[in-house]
């Protein structure tokens, strides 16, 4: 019997080593009851199991950031590993614009035009390429946010970081919100011409997290702004079987999504990070990217789902 205890003691412990750790009880200030407390710290330790498993199937480098939002409890696997974000960076990039936004310097109804030769690149994703590519057009700055944020597309992606000033000053802003692990180096079409350029735009996982509660929390940008980001990442039309996947019809997240080609049978990033509404009403933050993974695509996304799943199904208990 005591062998056995023991044997378990050591094996949470190595769960612990593998950066698996970090969970803390925060935000407790009602002063629950031990056992309770205990109860707790026992159901994370089986979250962590989980996740764990899960992770194996990636068959790469699974990152994994939690929080409860309400209470305060957090969750880390791997969640400082720097993981390429692909278009998981278009969500940072809406936060420099709409800080620019807050500050008078543009609009929102701003027009923005929009050449044929703008419209001329058919390599990379673009919704909004496929809608306006036969003439000129001008399309509303808002216009533009959505089609990068909520459809995920390149071309209005490259625009709006140009407009923002570029890569270097959409980091600068990021980091003055002192979230500093997250780096923004190239543009949507810098990654596609050298892939290697996606490893500079990198961020862990657990500052992404961050960066998501400091956007729910009203600390980014201002209200107005921060409720039109939220919608548009409500609206996000791109990895319904990620976050969402396994997760109860209905369910309200608001989530970026971001996904590398695959070269050499490695698939750099297949990513989602968002903010979930449990069901007792509490907010989960949670950021999983599956960095530099051999499984192929439905399984890295069954991965994200499953690991969704488990952390809704742990803090969303009543």
């Amino acid at each position: 019997m005591k062998s056995n205890i023991l044997l378990g003691i050591l094996f949470l412990g190595s769960l612990s080593l593998l950066e698996f750790g970090g969970c803390t009880q925060g935000g407790n200030t009602n002063g629950g009851s031990q056992n309770h407390d205990s109860l707790r710290v026992q159901n994370h330790d089986s979250l962590r199991i989980k996740i764990n498993q899960i992770a194996q199937d990636a068959k790469g480098t699974a990152c994994v950031s939690i929080e409860n939002l309400e209470t305060g409890d957090t969750l880390s696997y791997n969640g400082t590993h720097h993981s390429p974000m692909q278009s998981v960076f278009k969500f940072p990039i809406a936060l420099a614009i709409m800080n620019m936004v807050d500050k008078g310097t543009i609009s929102l109804e701003d027009k923005i035009h929009l050449t044929k030769e703008d419209l001329s690149d058919t390599s990379t994703y673009s919704p909004m390429r496929d809608k306006y590519f036969k003439s000129d057009t001008s399309l509303a700055m808002k216009e533009l946010l959505t089609y990068m944020v909520s459809e995920s597309d390149n071309i209005a992606c490259d625009i709006l970081l140009k407009k923002a000033g570029g890569p270097k000053q959409v980091e600068d802003f990021i980091h003055s919100l002192g979230v500093n692990g997250i780096a923004i180096a190239a543009s949507e079409k810098e990654m596609h011409a050298n892939t290697a350029l996606q490893y500079n735009s990198w961020c862990e996982a657990k500052e992404m997290t961050h960066l998501l509660k400091l956007l729910y929390t009203g600390k980014c940008v201002s209200k107005s702004s921060t409720d039109y980001i939220l919608n548009i990442m409500y609206g996000t039309s791109t990895g319904a079987k990620r976050l969402k996947g396994l997760l109860p019809e209905g369910t309200a997240i608001a989530h970026k999504t971001g996904t590398s080609m695959t070269e050499k049978d490695l698939a750099a990033a297949t990513n989602d990070a968002g903010i979930i509404t449990l069901p007792n009403g509490h907010h989960l933050i949670i950021t999983v990217f599956v960095t530099d993974s051999r499984a192929d695509f439905d399984t890295r996304e069954t991965v994200i789902a499953r690991v969704a799943k488990a952390a809704y199904d742990e803090m969303g208990k009543k």
